[in-house]
């Protein structure tokens, strides 16, 4: 054991070196980083220099579109100069999203050049149009019949033997005629939403907000001839959380984005409800064995009779079964994720026991049963079982690292969901489809959640593993998701896309003469989220993924592109899109400016004044947002608790009353940086790590070749220095393997108290420590904090108060703090303070 004095090293000493460690954790990039270079990004040196990057970049121009296809001496002229006499020819048997394309193909045309196209879309005036020599644009299924062969190219395009459908679209020009078609109804509007994103018309976002018409006065094709089936079944989106739909149906449209899947929702307790144990609840099963199948089935029978899909989802929670023939196919396995016992075995069991029912009545019924693979049922079977043939399961791993991609080497436990998502293919042969959240970090704050470093490379994967596709959960909240679904709808039609000539079309469209900024303003956004080691979700990361510096080099991108703005606000048909695009992002970065501030203020600097007015400002700019437009911020679901922003700041005004007079007074901050141990294997209390002296000697000869990156190397036998201001492993505090550290942490620091300071009641408030935890005051026990390890099931204020008052003494304490934390989050993450009660 080291017997060093633990003042020969001093804390304060060493805070500068802990300040640098701790701001790299977002600055600094990977070596194992793939694809990073590609992040438009502004150079280092420009970034440590402090200047505003902005103009170092080329302009980023919009391509001229007015021809689709190759163009030639020959083109079809659709619109010159704003004068046409081209028809819109579609079925007046047509599907409803066939006719809505048609019908917006003439808008967006007219929009774009003046010219309005005449449609066609009754029988006299089809037959005219078609007998007539005036230009064409044929779209749906009059072009299938008018150009047979179209029809072919579609069969060869589409995915073949797909479990739901497949969407395949096609493009030919003949001629002065236009073919126009998908496979399906929702395939014909494709068609033509692909048509007009090769004149230039965009729709980033829902409602008018994010749209991008060009203007362009002729409009022509060359030779064209496109054929093109996504590899994806299932591209849905949904807006949950209570949030605005405006726009939406449109957007998805457009977007390729459709409506097919097999609903996988929660729905089983209403079906067992009756048979649940007095004192139970659904959660408890019972769930394997003949009784509960055979008791489900007769309830779907008719459903399934009728070849009607429905789902037999799991209900929302964590299921704790009990009866034998659960206890047994349970088998002790335990899911690392949800903090449980697994029980997939469970469900498979019912499910193929209900689907043998089923079968047995009604063998030729073509009905589909959906499921959830969620909560304590993701992992897959570990029986040798084979899912009967209806049954199509969603895979929602809602607790797996939700910012790295399943291929990076950084994150262990997405590459855990690809492996298991491997062996869910073969179970299901083939019928999975991934449901996924975007915003991906839940319970979050109306700050930026960018995806799309994790999607551009996860739907490649996800298309060669085998996945039918993505049905989405997203919300009304732009501010936070911005171009996420835009640029997923068009990786999930085509997961080949790139991905960087999107973001490059996209700055150019939607911000015009502040584009080159803020594609440098996005792109640190992006850049830090690609580099960041944090694998956790929930408001809690926003510091390590957007620490001060960051929001300070935001700030000039943003007044780069304000600079760039003005002067051109008042010229061009789009000025006044683009000057509303610069109030949405400067009233963003008011919301992630104030709420960062306000964690900055009471996390490091335990001042709650300052940390309350920076909430109040952060949450003014958050509703100016929504008074702009009900898409852009969602704050339906209720915010007095802490787990929402609202309740965080009164949680905050609480403390402070604790400090300020009000009920109690302040007495003493403790250190923002405290002598930090990882205890893997639980020696820590026989070795007297809450009193035995500190040899800091190891960490001061070595901090200062420590990143974020490399700290998960760091010798777990050796005493370190870690922020009390952020958890433990946005710090580096991982295992070798990339893995999240779990197990025993122990923390320690020293206070000097005057005669006056430790006379009386004093309490010692931790606003901000997760975990079960023990704190000890000069070698003593003092208290005991139990705390479950779903800490998601928590009150979340996360604070912790111990009466510290016959423990104290005048002169030098020592203050150590023994916490074990099985998953996620560790350690402490806002600065402890000593208080006097009133």
């Amino acid at each position: 054991m080291k017997r060093a004095v633990y003042r020969a090293v001093s804390l304060a000493g060493l805070a500068g070196a802990m300040t640098a460690l701790a701001l790299a954790a977002c600055a600094q990039p990977s070596p194992m980083s793939p694809g990073l270079a590609s992040l438009p990004d502004a150079s280092p040196n420009a970034r440590e220099a402090g200047a505003a990057s902005a103009d170092a970049s080329p302009p980023l121009n919009v391509r001229a579109t007015d021809t689709v296809g190759a163009p030639g001496a020959n083109d079809l002229v659709l619109v010159a100069d704003g004068v046409t006499s081209t028809v819109v020819v579609v079925s007046p048997q047509a599907g409803p999203r066939e006719k809505a394309a048609a019908t917006e193909l003439v808008v967006m045309i007219e929009r774009m050049s003046g010219a309005r196209l005449k449609l066609a879309d009754t029988t006299p005036s089809v037959s005219a149009a078609l007998a007539g020599n005036d230009p064409l644009v044929v779209v749906g299924e009059e072009a299938l019949r008018a150009l047979p062969a179209l029809g072919a190219r579609l069969t060869a395009a589409a995915k073949k033997s797909p479990r739901l459908g497949a969407d395949a679209i096609a493009l030919r020009r003949v001629g002065q005629r236009l073919y126009v078609a998908g496979n399906n109804d929702p395939s014909h509007a494709y068609a033509v939403a692909y048509l007009l994103r090769e004149w230039g018309c965009r729709w980033f976002m829902p409602t008018a907000f994010g749209e991008s018409i060009p203007e362009q006065r002729t409009l022509k094709v060359g030779a064209l001839d496109y054929a093109y089936g996504s590899p994806f079944e299932v591209r849905r989106f949904w807006i949950a959380w209570n949030g605005s739909t405006a726009g939406a149906d449109d957007f998805s449209r457009r977007n390729f984005f459709g409506e097919r899947r097999v609903s996988g929702g929660h729905t089983l307790e209403k079906y067992l409800k009756d048979v649940v144990p007095p004192e139970r609840t659904a959660l408890n099963g019972p769930i394997a064995g003949e009784f509960p199948a055979n008791y489900v089935a007769a309830q779907v029978a008719p459903l399934f009779a009728k070849g009607q899909d429905f789902s037999l989802g799991m209900d929302d929670g964590t299921y704790d079964l009990y009866q034998r023939r659960d206890l047994e196919l349970r088998a002790n396995v335990r899911d690392k994720y949800a903090l449980s016992y697994s029980v997939t075995d469970n469900f498979l069991d019912f499910y193929n026991r209900v689907s043998e029912q089923l079968l047995r009545k009604y063998p030729t019924s073509p009905s589909r049963i959906g499921f959830l693979a969620y909560s304590n049922a993701t992992i897959p079977p570990q029986r040798d079982v084979v899912a009967a043939k209806p049954l199509f399961v969603s895979l929602a791993p809602i607790d797996i690292d939700p910012v790295h991609a399943l291929d990076d080497p950084r994150a262990p436990a997405r590459q855990e969901y690809r492996d298991m998502l491997r062996r869910w293919v073969k179970v299901m042969d083939g019928r999975v489809t991934i449901y996924d959240y975007d915003q991906s970090m839940i319970v979050w704050r109306d700050v930026p959640n960018p995806s799309i470093q994790a999607f551009r490379r996860d739907a490649k994967t996800l298309a060669r593993e085998g996945a039918l596709g993505v049905d989405t959960e997203s919300r009304s909240a732009i501010a936070t998701t911005f171009f996420n679904l835009y640029l997923r709808g068009q990786l999930l039609w085509n997961p080949e896309a790139d991905v960087d000539e999107l973001l490059r079309d996209f700055y150019a469209r939607f911000y015009g003469p502040a584009a080159s900024a803020m594609s440098q303003y996005w792109g640190e956004i992006l850049g830090a989220w690609e580099r960041s080691i944090v694998t956790e979700h929930h408001h809690f990361a926003i510091p390590a993924l957007y620490p001060r510096p960051l929001v300070a080099r935001l700030r000039r991108h943003l007044e780069a592109a304000e600079a760039a703005l003005r002067g051109a606000e008042k010229t061009g048909r789009d000025a006044p899109q683009y000057a509303e695009r610069l109030r949405f992002t400067r009233l963003g970065f008011e919301v992630l400016d104030g709420y960062t501030s306000m964690v900055a203020s009471v996390a490091t600097d335990a001042d709650y004044v300052a940390g309350v007015a920076a909430g109040a400002r952060g949450l003014a700019a958050r509703q100016a947002l929504a008074q702009m437009n009900p898409t852009f911020v969602n704050t339906k679901m209720g915010e007095s608790t802490a787990a929402w922003w609202t309740g965080e700041v009164e949680q905050y005004r609480a403390v402070l009353a604790r400090l300020d007079g009000t009920r109690g007074t302040l007495v003493q901050k403790l250190p923002v940086e405290w002598a930090f141990h990882r205890d893997p294997h639980d020696t820590g209390v026989m070795r007297g790590y809450a009193y035995e002296p500190i040899d800091l000697a190891y960490w001061t000869a070595h901090a200062a070749s420590q990143t974020p990156e490399t700290r998960k190397d760091y010798p777990t036998t050796e005493w370190e220095q870690l922020r009390t201001d952020l958890y433990a492993q946005a710090q580096g505090v991982l295992h070798p393997d990339w893995q999240s550290y779990t197990g025993y942490l122990w923390y320690r620091t020293e206070l000097t108290l005057t005669a006056e300071q430790a006379k009386g009641p004093i309490r010692a408030l931790f606003p901000g420590i997760f975990n079960e935890g023990w704190l000890y005051v000069n070698g003593g026990l003092v208290g005991y904090r139990l705390l479950p390890g779903r800490w998601w099931t928590t009150d979340f204020r996360f604070e912790w108060e111990v009466d510290v008052s016959a423990a104290l003494k005048p002169g030098v304490n020592t203050i150590a703090v023994r916490l074990y934390n099985p998953h996620h989050f560790g350690g402490i993450f806002r600065r402890p303070v000593l208080y006097r009660p009133r």
